[in-house]
């Protein structure tokens, strides 16, 4: 449902041509509300300043990966802002450079390559039919039609989607409870809607006419699938997956998952789409995923498997210490 609305949202922009960091401000406006009124941070045990601070700079890198996740979906498609979400998997290259042992450094700096040149492949339209160097089958025509992209396209989902991996790894480090972490959560949200309500007032007012102002309408559904599926039910979604389920963001599973859902939105929405391509790229982002985050897993059981690339690096943040 949330890559649902994901693509629901990309057609929405690409033919309205709202402004995304406005479109975005009025998603998390309502979003906040909804967390703050049902976890109530206010209530129960006052939290202390050394979670709250962390919480409200973390709020700061949200604001800052939706906007560079929501330029980089109009630049880029759906498919690349998607699986650039999973380049946060390099914080485990960074935190092997930094902290491990030579022998896993090898390891996560062979998947880094393979990362990369799975995003590389992308760039160059691998999976998208026009491009693509397979062979195309079926000649129905196409909604979306690709080129080719460049390194700064390529860059600013990807940045995003390393910011969105250091994002969980303070969020984990500052939480230690599941309560405790809906409740920071929420502060999350509204500290990210404050910092882009003055990106969103001045992108708006300067970057956009009256009539598209006017034109703005919010009860769609790319603007309900947002707030719902994009933003609340997602949270919820992957601490279930997580703590139950075992299956953490920056994972191969949790791509083959994500992958099988980007198939069918793609055919779905008739998008200048490749198959065969699609498959390679995602296998090879399997396998660089795979290699950066092998650190530990000889160590661990299957009931205590953690996102290593970013538990080895959110260990390492030197934070004061919290309650127990």
């Amino acid at each position: 449902m949330r890559i649902w609305s994901v693509y629901s949202l990309y057609h929405y922009l690409s033919h309205q041509g709202d402004s995304v960091v406005a479109f975005i401000f009025s998603c998390l406006v309502p979003a906040s509300i909804i967390f703050l009124v049902l976890q109530k941070p206010w209530k129960g045990r006052p939290l202390p300043n050394s979670q709250i601070i962390p919480t409200v700079i973390n709020g700061g890198i949200m604001a800052l990966y939706f906007i560079l996740w929501g330029k980089g979906l109009l630049s880029c498609g759906p498919l690349i802002a998607l699986l650039a979400e999973y380049a946060g998997a390099v914080l485990g290259v960074l935190s092997a450079a930094l902290y491990g042992r030579q022998v896993h450094i090898w390891k996560k700096v062979g998947g880094l390559i393979a990362m990369l040149a799975c995003y590389y492949l992308l760039s160059k339209g691998w999976a998208t039919r026009t491009n693509s160097p397979f062979y195309s089958f079926g000649k129905e025509p196409l909604m979306q039609a690709k080129q080719s992209l460049g390194f700064k396209e390529m860059a600013v989902p990807i940045s995003a989607g390393i910011l969105s991996a250091l994002r969980r790894v303070i969020a984990r480090r500052v939480s230690l409870k599941n309560q405790l972490k809906r409740r920071l959560h929420a502060i999350c949200i509204a500290s990210a809607t404050c910092f882009l309500f003055p990106l969103a007032m001045w992108d708006t007012i300067l970057g956009s006419t009256s009539d598209s102002i006017v034109k703005f309408q919010l009860p769609s559904w790319a603007y309900l699938s947002t707030i719902s599926f994009g933003i609340i039910f997602v949270f919820y979604a992957d601490n279930i997956a997580e703590e139950r389920l075992h299956l953490v963001f920056s994972s191969p599973r949790h791509l083959m998952i994500s992958g099988g859902s980007i198939i069918l939105m793609e055919i779905l929405y008739q998008m200048d789409f490749s198959l065969i391509g699609f498959v390679i790229c995602s296998l090879i982002l399997g396998f660089g995923i795979f290699e950066a985050t092998s650190l530990g897993r000889s160590r661990r059981g299957p009931l205590e498997s953690q996102d290593a690339s970013e538990e080895a690096f959110q260990n390492q943040l030197q934070m004061s210490s919290l309650p127990s």
